[in-house]
């Protein structure tokens, strides 16, 4: 009877100890991972918090997409950004609108088309992924 007291708590210092250390492995302030298809993708980078949190996990995505507008300050991180990626024959794999300056997508190996649309100006661009590289994309506007 001892032992048995004791091997359960054992074990549910084992599981308390496990699922703290998946908690602390999850970046705080990460906004949530949407899926479309077989894409999946988050976006934002609103506020310092979020946009760090964002910068931390852009290694584990095969396309990083960033969107800002140049002004006589500088520039400046945009959102609401609406956001296509197609393939090569053309069939839409993910539409959505970046909430904020980063869109990070998994994609598999493969080329792809990149449309942006900010401001009625539409920019588009041709990207390759591969296992050894990954594609970080700045997408910038005249303000």
């Amino acid at each position: 009877m001892k032992r048995t007291a004791i091997l359960r708590s054992a074990t549910a210092g084992l599981l308390v100890a496990l699922t703290t250390q998946i908690v602390v492995a999850m970046p705080a302030n990460l906004p949530p991972v949407e899926y479309q298809g077989n894409v999946d993708f988050l976006s934002g980078g609103i506020g310092l918090d979020e946009s760090t949190a964002i910068k931390g996990v852009m290694q584990n995505y095969p396309l990083v997409l960033e969107f800002a507008g140049k002004s006589n300050r500088g520039n400046e991180y945009l959102s609401d950004v609406p956001v296509q990626v197609s393939d090569m024959q053309g069939h839409v794999l993910l539409t959505t609108t970046a909430r904020g300056p980063f869109l990070l997508a998994s994609l598999p190996n493969g080329h792809y088309s990149v449309s942006v649309r900010y401001d009625g100006k539409t920019q588009r661009r041709d990207v390759t992924l591969t296992s050894s590289a990954h594609v970080h994309a700045l997408f910038l506007w005249p303000m």
